[in-house]
């Protein structure tokens, strides 16, 4: 089997797994500073707060934002669920913004025509979460302009785009956003097993996700609410969480922060390959913005079904009993019986819904052969054909 995604691990990651393990610290140790250190640097963020999983970082995100009951936090449909129960987790209501039908990003269309009508309705949301997916950065500059006008908070939701440039800067800069959230689970673009990351420029925002992350906990006498009785002094000031990395994880992702790069330029060789290799197959790739660079973390594609007729569901059960490891990404949030019980009603965001209906996310990762390469688009191309015929 081919799989859609996978790690790829060096002597060097190794190493500095062993070197961690081999330290005083496994845990709450210099190696997580060090990754919060070297990301930044590489994003040109002020902050970097690492931590277990974007899951968390998102959820955070959201608390470090003053997100909770009464507010409201708008989302893209096309996404892992993390993104939107990050909302719900704060006691917040969540809705959704239809996509672009070229990017399967978020719509600034649909989101300044939604943000008219909750203007009028006094109905605003507190918080957008703008997804970057597959990579490929949302239109963040219109996003901003929405904020500056309509008053809300920005949470770039790049767990997928790590790498990834949007006007020529890092995202995770946060020059349209407040706070800009990485993932790096293994079939991402680098990995530290499980991980996030949440960069911000923002010290205040910074802090209170430092103190959140760590059950609420500060050692700094400047936020207690008292004299310290001596050097060992903490206090709880809030109610927080473990949500903390490990310096395990944290010397695996500063060994494969080095070859980020390196790993983008590779999925871009893929892609432009598959552009080639499908160039006459009833299928659409996303769009790539003249002024963005996505990472690259999805190949995902969406069949022609007017063309070719047959099901989505018959070309991917073709696909995999070709030992084609596809997948889908996503089913529409509010799809899930858990929103659906909201009063989310089908037809809700109309492209998401056409775009869910023809996806799907072929084999991208970078050790991902030429020859793997020709046997997916020969697969592709075959279940098109046997399905059709």
């Amino acid at each position: 089997m081919i799989p859609y995604a996978r790690q790829d691990i060096s002597e060097a990651d190794i190493e500095a797994v062993i070197d961690a393990l081999r330290s005083d610290f496994i845990t709450q140790g210099p190696a997580v500073e060090a990754f919060e250190a070297a990301l930044s640097a590489y994003c040109g963020a002020s902050h970097a707060v690492a931590m277990n999983s974007a899951t968390s970082a998102l959820h955070l995100a959201c608390l470090a934002l003053g997100v909770g009951p009464g507010d409201f936090v708008w989302t893209s449909p096309i996404t892992f669920v993390a993104t939107a129960n990050c909302a719900i987790h704060c006691g917040a209501q969540v809705d959704f913004v239809d996509i672009d039908p070229l990017t399967w990003n978020l719509s600034v269309e649909r989101l300044a025509e939604k943000l008219a009508i909750a203007e009028a309705e006094a109905r605003l949301p507190k918080v957008v979460i703008p997804v970057h997916f597959g990579g490929q950065p949302c239109e963040m500059e219109g996003v901003g302009r929405l904020a500056d006008r309509y008053g809300f908070k920005v949470i770039e939701d790049a767990s997928h785009a790590v790498g990834a440039r949007y006007q020529g800067d890092p995202v995770g800069g946060g020059r349209f956003s407040d706070i800009t959230v990485f993932s790096f689970h293994p079939v991402k673009i680098i990995t530290t097993g499980e991980g996030g990351m949440a960069m911000t420029q923002d010290a205040r925002l910074a802090a209170s996700m430092r103190r959140l992350r760590s059950h609420g906990i500060t050692r700094n006498a400047a936020e207690m609410t008292r004299a310290p009785d001596g050097p060992w002094h903490y206090e709880q000031v809030e109610l927080g969480f473990n949500h903390r990395m490990t310096d395990v994880q944290a010397a695996l992702g500063s060994s494969q922060l080095k070859r980020l790069d390196a790993f983008v330029a590779r999925r871009h060789q893929i892609a432009r390959r598959y552009d080639e290799l499908l160039s006459g197959d009833p299928v659409a790739t996303q769009a790539r913005s003249p002024d963005s660079l996505s990472s690259l973390h999805l190949y995902p594609v969406r069949l022609r079904l007017d063309r070719i007729r047959p099901s989505r569901r018959e070309v991917f059960q073709a696909l995999r009993q070709s030992g084609i490891g596809v997948n889908v990404h996503y089913i529409p949030v509010y799809h899930q019986p858990f929103y659906r019980q909201m009063g989310f009603p089908p037809g809700y965001c109309p492209e998401a819904e056409k775009y869910y209906a023809q996806a799907l996310s072929l084999p991208m990762f970078p050790a991902l052969t030429d020859a793997q390469q020709d046997e997916v688009a020969g697969a592709l191309r075959a279940a098109i054909e046997h399905v059709h015929a």
